[in-house]
């Protein structure tokens, strides 16, 4: 078993920056792929950003490319989420989640893929 605890959501303006943390402990060997997925109310949990633990290769979501960076620290556990440039229709719970199957490009998107889910963390925009 894995365990996710997120960390660092929070209230900012349009425009700020928040950067948020995953911490993954348990088998934390067995992983292919950690990742983000938000879910706004009365919408549907929808892929954010994904990151490959091996090669370190990145996708993301058309709607936070250029604006987000997901990255890792594998000797921490940890991957984390930058999130820059942010806008009010980014408010949603964030969600870290992590894989242990394999999958490439945007067959990595889909929620299903992912075997853990963190407990969320809120993340604010004001306009």
């Amino acid at each position: 078993q894995v365990q996710l605890v997120e960390s660092g959501g929070g209230l900012v303006q349009a425009g700020g920056s928040l950067r948020l943390s995953c911490a993954a402990s348990g088998r934390t060997s067995s992983l292919f792929a950690m990742g983000w997925f938000r879910q706004a109310p009365g919408k549907e949990r929808e892929f954010v950003a994904r990151i490959n633990l091996i090669s370190g290769s990145t996708l993301y979501a058309e709607s936070v490319k250029g604006r987000f960076t997901i990255s890792r620290d594998n000797p921490r556990n940890t991957q984390y989420l930058q999130m820059n440039s942010l806008k009010p229709e980014d408010t949603a719970v964030y969600y870290c989640a992590a894989t242990r199957d394999y999958c490439t490009g945007y067959g990595c998107s889909g929620a299903t893929k992912y075997n853990y889910w963190g407990q969320g963390t809120q993340v604010t925009v004001s306009s």
